[in-house]
């Protein structure tokens, strides 16, 4: 992977945007100079590897890879890794991206976030919506969440 967005390095980072913004200016971070950076700013993944959040193996670069591209699969299981190392926020983000696209497993885990209070502000209006929303796409532990719902 040579670069990733802003908003990913955020995440992997736990740095905020204006404190990437301060590093690119100093020219502690790099930023891509090619085409890919026209459109939005793109961080070279070297110049944030070793200040990652997160212990990652080789096979999370690519994971990363397709999660920054758009994949809902990636984003999802890139928000698992993310839950597993205690790092909600960040997880959050990626929860978002794939739930958006209607990704079910997504749908379920930001709902469970939302109930839990886990990287974002407890919400149960939106814990409900969102696995509501994962239920009618065929969810199975989303759907025994609503059924438990409406035995209380």
């Amino acid at each position: 992977m040579q670069h990733l967005s802003l908003q990913a390095a955020t995440t992997l980072t736990e740095w905020s945007v204006r404190t990437i913004r301060r590093r690119l200016a100093d020219g502690t971070l790099q930023c891509a100079t090619d085409n890919e950076a026209y459109y939005r700013t793109m961080i070279c993944f070297d110049s944030i590897k070793h200040d990652i959040c997160i212990p990652l193996n080789p096979d999370d670069i690519e994971l990363i890879k397709c999660a920054d591209a758009g994949d809902a699969a990636a984003q999802n299981d890139l928000a698992l890794l993310f839950l597993e190392k205690n790092k909600p926020k960040s997880a959050v983000y990626w929860l978002e991206l794939a739930a958006k696209q209607h990704f079910p497993d997504a749908m379920q885990l930001l709902g469970s976030c939302y109930l839990e209070g886990n990287g974002l502000a407890k919400d149960d209006n939106l814990a409900i919506m969102w696995t509501a929303k994962a239920a009618s796409l065929g969810h199975p532990i989303a759907i025994a969440q609503i059924q438990s719902m409406r035995l209380t």
